[in-house]
């Protein structure tokens, strides 16, 4: 029921976990559908449901929310279980399948949870006011749905200093994978951006490359050499059983990568992303110059603070992104930072928190020659 969101009171982790459960267990697509957005709307809640009790003891109306989930809300806030819920498990046949995805959704943190953390002032690590500018989010030229003046706005509007547009390289057609022609013509509008803000903001333009099955990236270097920013990120074999730490090493080691982003691929309730030695992997990004990626997307959470605290011990830096693909879901950054402050990451070790003098600097060296 959430593992380890539970030990941090997160309540909302809980319900929404539970609601999913049973939605797996419905025979019906609708009643399935329904349950899950109830699930997606507890998670997104800004406040613990603990605070939204009345002093009637009643909810107040939630958008999503109906008779049926609210019937597993009140079980869940009275008892820590829900009734309802273990008979609708028990009486679906698919117990195992449930199970086997209530184990997937272990260090995922709700938006209210997330809120608190940040707010919270015995947890060492950054504060939203040290992070300087996201270096994770995807326009029109893929998957995303801003234009790059809008993106620049956007984080303009949130305060920070510079950012980068990654969109997918080539390769990841499913994600409309930009062409070099079409990031000669992305680059173009970044420079008629940046003209345009001055010195008050700085747009660079990264790319996210895919990891093959091999290690191998999805451009040559030659190409590589064009973007302002590479990040490297698996997309295949995230449900395989073997270890893939060749695989991300030898990613690590291609001489363009500055990131290593959502490094296991993993979802919620849905798969447990790559497997590896990453205390292996961890401590080869920290002698090659590769910063580790903490991604916000709440899907995501990758890493969560578990390994980010072992990628802390292995001497690495860290990358915290929002993974955005439309400028709403720039507030996923706080997720990131959440996930930093309960693995106590100093601000001094997280490249989004340095200012653009320095971090571009940072970019400008070359990586560390491999070592095996």
């Amino acid at each position: 029921m959430g593992g380890n969101a539970r030990a941090y009171g997160d309540v909302n982790a809980v319900v929404g976990g539970l609601l999913r459960d049973l939605a797996f267990a419905q025979s019906s697509q609708q009643k399935m559908f329904g349950y899950k957005r109830a699930a997606a709307a507890i998670l997104a809640l800004d406040a613990p449901l603990t605070a939204l009790i009345r002093r009637d003891g009643t909810l107040p109306r939630i958008r999503g929310i109906g008779p049926g989930s609210t019937r597993v809300i009140r079980e869940i806030l009275e008892t820590g279980e829900s009734r309802t819920v273990d008979q609708a498990v028990a009486a679906s046949g698919k117990r195992v399948e449930i199970e086997r995805r209530r184990a997937l959704r272990a260090n995922f943190l709700s938006r209210a949870e997330v809120r608190r953390i940040l707010k919270e002032p015995r947890f060492k690590g950054p504060l939203l006011e040290d992070y300087c500018g996201d270096l994770q989010m995807h326009s029109e030229w893929s998957d995303g749905h801003g234009t790059v003046q809008e993106i620049a706005e956007a984080c303009i509007a949130r305060g920070y200093h510079y950012a980068a547009i990654t969109d997918h390289s080539y390769g990841l057609k499913i994600a409309g994978g930009m062409s070099m022609a079409e990031a000669a013509e992305q680059r173009v509008a970044i420079d008629q951006a940046n003209v345009r803000f001055g010195k008050t903001f700085r747009l660079l333009q990264g790319i996210e490359a895919n990891i093959d099955t091999t290690g191998e990236l999805d451009l040559t270097s030659n190409e590589a050499a064009a973007f302002d920013l590479v990040l490297a990120a698996p997309h295949s074999k995230l449900r395989k059983d073997e270890d893939q730490t060749l695989r991300m090493l030898a990613a690590i080691e291609h001489p363009s990568v500055r990131i290593l982003a959502h490094p296991r691929g993993r979802i919620s309730g849905s798969r447990a992303g790559v497997i590896a030695d990453w205390e292996t992997v961890f401590k080869a990004a920290a002698l090659r110059g590769v910063a580790i990626e903490i991604d916000g997307d709440p899907a995501r959470q990758d890493l969560d603070y578990t390994l980010a605290r072992r990628a802390l011990g292995a001497g690495c830096v860290f990358a915290l992104d929002s993974d955005a693909h439309a400028t709403p879901q720039l507030a996923y950054a706080e997720t990131a930072v959440a996930h930093a402050r309960l693995a106590g990451i100093p601000a001094g070790r997280i490249i989004n928190c340095w200012p653009l003098q320095q971090l571009e600097a940072w970019l400008s060296r070359p990586t560390s020659p491999a070592r095996r």
